[in-house]
């Protein structure tokens, strides 16, 4: 059969056979230009690949002068000479190693890892010495800065608030010199290192990065390294210059093949074509020009050098053996620039070992990843026993949405946390971001279906447009009071003729018999902007979406700022089961929500608040929350608040003439049949033709249901309850309900009077709804 037949066969005319076959050309331009755009660079990755090779070319003409000097030929590098003004002012802050003991104490060999403690500022420029008669070294400081021309300070600093910053991180990674095996080299007595100083101002929460380079004599624990602001090269060839004279020479040796395996790295990435964008710059304004010099000292340790490079060597490659306690990791140290005249000296300062801090991360992942999954099961198991339509309309959805988007951010989070952290930890971290994508998943599709069940509950019909004005008079009937406030029908007016003067000419009739629904269709067309608003207010499902798409958006800036996600877990934490609480309420009714979902959410959801909030050693360094703890209070109080509304009712806590009207009972309190009667049920259904049997646990515990007057679905005398009858009365009440509550529910009496199994009418009652 040929395509025309199969046209014809599916119901195509003929006319459209001819206008169906298109040419391949604006389909191949179209493909290409897609091609031509995944697959071209753009302007960032296109300027980072020249900065690339500049930095190539520049570190080769860094490495050829180094080279020279060291072989002593002509070079266009020459090492600055030493500060000798600058090591008394050190001495005075304890920051010069010394040999120790190596039977009782030693340092740590490596520091690769987090440091982070607080920094005191101190205004070292001459004007700021004169007026500070408190500093022990303050000779030692206007020695150091005399000759130093104060003209330029101020443009340096920046905008960076230095009397405020009181926090210090070290982010350091140490590695063995480049060429190490090579025995010429002293590859155990110094070691480079690199990575970040962050000053941060607790007031703001901002931080300034320094860029950091150094070295790192093991012998005696001694850090020395320049500092200087993120945008801003450090040459390394003058690291020689800070060392003591002593170690200067074994300072020069590692600088050459650190260079060099620089360069071979650079060249490799841009072989592969590995570019990365954003080393193409910050268009903002750098926060200060200073330079810096680190001096820093590792405090020992009383752990004896052999057992200690035993725990060194189980932290690197782990094999299971027993060693010494891991001891802490702290450092004395001093941030010094002379060209501005700023010292920041370090205290009561902390280290923890990357080995350390992944091991950390990864208990971390399991903990949450166990807390999700639970919060998964409890959540699956709430979701089957709510979805009837009886269920769904009792749960609120804002409390399903409120953790939907709870879910989202720590889902977002982990992900980010899990590309930063690289190696094995970001591994173990891809569970708990796995499991809080698929409760996300979940609680949004059931929050969904939930707005759609509930949502006639908050419908509001559009307000007619108002009718039209006539064009002509004599053409419209008159209205009289009564008419007016009757609907407008889409009714034909016929014209009336106007009368003649003796003088005037005929009038020429060139009106048509309209209609109002004529003049509606006619009438100009709304804006985008008009309709997406009418269509806001007229359907909730759509302000729903609107509201997800909002707080989603809202996630990224959660995440980028500390102020924010702190207002974002106090928000989101305070109100989990508050809308819940309202609902029941309002309606009349319990939630229907178990008390281990409850409780179970509760405590799991709680754990990450507390890790982070109250933990003061948790692997993202969070300053603890004093508030957290009385965020946790009032979030269990609500939980119990909801599992009190299942036992006491839902306005148990509220006064009587706070209680709203109780809405319609479908399960009211109906006499039993007589126990000598063959037929032992209420009646039939009237959908499935059964009959109503009844519990016999009901039978025995009485005969007969109308003598309990103002029994509720609970089972509790409401009545008796208000009023105060005594805390007797209540529990009374209470024992008398336990048996009533299941046997009541098995039939449904219904607005009509017609008597159901409650399972057959939520059965129609949800194929209605969908």
């Amino acid at each position: 059969m040929d395509n025309n037949a199969r046209d014809e066969e599916a119901g195509i005319p003929p006319s459209q056979l001819a206008q169906r076959p298109r040419t391949s050309v604006p389909s191949f331009l179209f493909i290409s230009f897609m091609l031509f755009m995944l697959t071209s660079h753009n302007g960032d990755e296109f300027l980072a690949r020249h900065q690339y090779q500049d930095a190539l070319q520049s570190l080769t003409y860094q490495l050829s002068n180094y080279t020279s000097w060291m072989n002593g030929t002509a070079s266009n590098f020459t090492l600055p000479d030493e500060d000798t003004t600058l090591p008394p002012l050190l001495d005075t802050f304890n920051v010069k190693g010394k040999l120790l003991d190596p039977s009782r104490e030693s340092y740590y060999s490596n520091v690769t890892g987090f440091i982070h403690g607080d920094s005191e500022f101190t205004n070292i420029t001459l004007p700021g010495l004169e007026n500070n008669e408190t500093l022990s070294w303050k000779n030692q400081a206007e020695s150091f800065m005399s000759g130093v021309n104060t003209t330029d300070i101020t443009e340096k600093l920046g905008s960076w608030d230095w009397n405020t910053t009181t926090k210090v991180a070290l982010s350091v990674v140490e590695k063995k010199p480049a060429g190490s095996e090579n025995a010429a080299l002293p590859s155990t007595s110094v070691t480079l290192v690199h990575g970040r100083i962050e000053l941060t101002d607790p007031s703001d929460s901002e931080n300034l990065r320094l860029e950091f380079e150094g070295v790192h004599f093991i012998a005696n624990g001694s850090i020395y390294g320049f500092a200087e602001p993120a945008g801003r090269h450090i040459d390394i060839r003058l690291l020689p210059s800070l060392v003591p004279e002593g170690a200067r020479n074994e300072t020069i040796r590692i600088i050459e093949p650190e260079l060099q395996a620089r360069i071979n790295k650079l060249t490799n990435l841009i072989d592969a074509g590995i570019i990365d964008s954003e080393t193409s710059g910050n268009d903002e304004a750098p926060k200060t020009t200073c330079p810096f010099t680190f001096h820093a000292q590792i405090h020992a340790v009383p752990v004896p050098e052999r057992l200690m490079q035993e725990l060194e060597d189980e932290l690197q490659n782990p094999t299971g053996i027993r060693t010494v306690s891991t001891p802490r990791l702290s450092i004395s140290g001093v941030l010094i620039s002379k060209e501005c005249g700023i010292l920041f000296e370090l205290k009561r300062t902390e280290g923890l070992r990357s080995r350390t801090f992944f091991r950390k991360v990864t208990t971390y992942a399991g903990l949450t990843a166990i807390a999700y999954l639970v919060i998964l099961i409890l959540f699956s198991k709430q979701a089957e026993r709510s979805r009837t339509p009886s269920g769904i309309s009792r749960v609120s959805r804002w409390t399903f949405l409120a953790q939907a988007t709870m879910d989202s951010v720590s889902f977002a989070g982990h992900i980010t946390f899990a590309i930063l952290a690289e190696g094995r930890p970001s591994l173990s971290l891809i569970a708990p971001a796995f499991l809080a994508c698929v409760v996300f998943t979940y609680e949004a599709q059931f929050s969904a279906l939930v707005h759609q069940i509930q949502g006639p509950e908050d419908y509001r019909p559009p307000t007619p447009p108002p009718p039209p004005a006539a064009s002509n008079a004599p053409t419209t009937a008159p209205r009289t009071p009564d008419s007016a406030q009757q609907p407008l029908l889409p009714i034909t007016f016929p014209t009336v003729a106007t009368p003649l003067t003796p003088n005037a000419a005929p009038p020429v009739n060139t009106q048509q018999p309209t209609t109002l629904l004529q003049a509606a269709n006619t009438s100009p067309p709304t804006s985008f902007f008009a309709f997406f608003i009418h269509h806001i207010r007229t359907d909730p499902q759509a302000r729903m979406w609107l509201t997800l798409i909002v707080f989603l958006t809202f996630i990224v800036r959660v995440l980028l700022s500390p102020m924010l996600s702190m207002l974002f877990v106090a928000f989101t934490y305070s109100g989990i089961w508050l809308p819940q609480i309202v609902r029941s309420v309002r309606r009349g009714r319990s939630s229907g929500l178990s008390k281990e979902y409850v409780l179970g959410t509760t405590v799991c959801r709680l754990f990450s608040a507390l890790y982070f909030l109250a933990c003061p050693r948790n692997v993202l360094e969070v300053e603890p929350r004093p508030w957290v703890w009385s965020l946790a209070l009032f979030v269990l109080l609500q939980a119990f608040v909801v599992v009190l509304q299942d036992i006491l009712g839902p306005t148990f806590f509220l006064p009587a003439r706070f209680a709203q009207a109780k809405s319609y009972d479908y399960h009211p309190p109906m006499p039993l049949p007589d126990s000598e009667s063959p037929e032992q049920s209420l009646g039939d259904c009237a959908i499935c033709m059964d009959a109503i049997t009844i519990d016999p646990a009901l039978r025995r515990q009485s005969k007969s249901l109308d003598l309990r007057e103002g029994w509720d679905e609970k089972g509790t005398s409401t009545t008796t309850f208000r009023r105060g009858k005594g805390v007797g009365s209540m529990l009374n009440a209470m024992h008398m309900g336990v048996g009533a509550k299941t046997a009541r529910k098995n039939y449904s009496l219904a607005p009509c009077s017609h008597l159901f199994h409650t399972e057959c009418l939520e059965k129609v009652c949800l194929l209605l709804l969908d």
